[in-house]
């Protein structure tokens, strides 16, 4: 069998990279399809994954809108050359590909506000499949399994912390660090929204250094640290996980970061504008859960922040809490594979279940946080 994957972001490669090597070796044949955006092909690289490159953007929503007519010329081209048996992705790029080479197509999707992609995609797919935290119904070939996305990579089963990673940053075994993860805003689904900017991020930023060392991850390298009490990010990409597992806190205005920390056990605070009513579903279970904070201003950054960098207790605390969000949940590389062998029928998988809203929702509202 050919299988296609398209990794448009850096999340993605994370996503699929344990899938594809496990499908590699069992004899199919494998292409990632990767745009160039921020390290995602550095992170290909990395991890020694097949792949052609269809295109590139930079971090501005103008920058991938005059690029798409190439992006998808190119993308189709490399699509009819590999001639996949079943193509998976995330949106319009994996669907319309699918759609015109005329290959099965199984999107997996976690973000409920993407309803623009969600309308011009799945009708294309043979299956869609979503954490059972999503909220949205995607019609009667949605499907869900028990977990997050990043279950993918940092599912117990698939990830193991590196012993060295604080050699590697430069800092003493005993030292505390905290990173501040700053989000581009360039996607499509980020149209209308921000984050930490400004005077909040300089308030933050000094706050936390009063207690540990801060460590800034600046998507789209805007951020001024020369006159703030703060150090870059400067390891390869591949290793944030490492770091992020190992760090006292992260305070980040991005998402997919926020659910890493979440399964890592690293408590986190979450502050941009889709915190609020609407938010999706997975942030309010890691909230429920205890595993995250989802705010709304830097008052109550600092205010969470505080409290977590004085609480002693904090390291056992989340560590159970992880253990316990975890019990249940699947290991998405094995679902993708078990996905794939079956030529994206999903039906009669026991590794997911068709989606239903009602029940979706009893399982939300009975998780909780255990008595600490």
């Amino acid at each position: 069998m050919n299988y296609l994957f398209f990794t448009n972001t850096p999340a993605h490669v994370h996503l699929y990279k344990h899938a594809v090597k496990a499908l590699c070796e069992r004899g199919h044949e494998v292409l990632v399809l990767a745009r160039d955006y921020t390290c995602t092909v550095d992170l290909l690289e990395w991890y020694d994954l097949p792949y052609a490159v269809y295109g590139s953007c930079g971090t501005t929503k103008g920058s991938l809108l005059t690029r798409l007519p190439t992006h998808y010329v190119r993308a189709i081209s490399l699509a009819r050359r590999f001639d996949p048996d079943l193509l998976f992705g995330m949106g319009g790029y994996a669907a319309h590909t699918g759609a015109v080479t005329r290959t099965p197509t199984v999107l997996l999707i976690d973000s409920e506000p993407a309803s623009f992609d969600h309308t011009i995609s799945t009708p294309f797919a043979r299956a869609i499949l979503t954490p059972n935290t999503f909220r949205k119904d995607l019609g009667d070939r949605h499907y869900v399994f028990a977990g997050l996305k990043e279950c993918a990579y940092l599912h117990p089963e698939t990830y193991e912390p590196n012993p060295e990673i604080r050699d590697r940053l430069g800092l003493a075994a005993d030292e505390p660090y905290a990173i501040l993860r700053l989000n581009a805003f360039g996607s499509q689904h980020d149209v209308g929204k921000q984050g930490i900017t400004g005077d909040d991020r300089r308030r933050i930023v000094e706050r936390l250094a009063e207690d540990v060392t801060v460590l800034v991850s600046d998507e789209g390298a805007n951020a001024d640290l020369e006159t703030l009490p703060a150090e870059p990010f400067d390891l390869h990409p591949a290793l944030m996980h490492d770091a992020l597992a190992e760090a006292d806190l992260l305070v980040a205005d991005t998402q997919t970061m926020v659910t890493e920390a979440g399964l890592l056990g690293t408590p986190a605070i979450r502050s941009n504008s889709w915190v609020g009513d609407d938010d999706m579903g997975n942030f309010v279970e890691l909230e429920t859960q205890g595993l995250i904070h989802n705010v709304t201003s830097a008052d109550e950054i600092i205010a969470h922040a505080t409290t977590l960098l004085d609480d002693d207790g904090v390291d056992e605390t989340w560590n159970r809490r992880r253990e316990e969000f975890l019990t249940d949940k699947a290991n998405l590389t094995d679902v993708i594979v078990d996905v794939a062998l079956a030529d994206g029928h999903v039906g009669d998988l026991e590794s997911v279940r068709q989606f239903d809203q009602s029940a979706r929702r009893s399982s939300v509202d009975s998780v909780g946080v255990r008595s600490d």
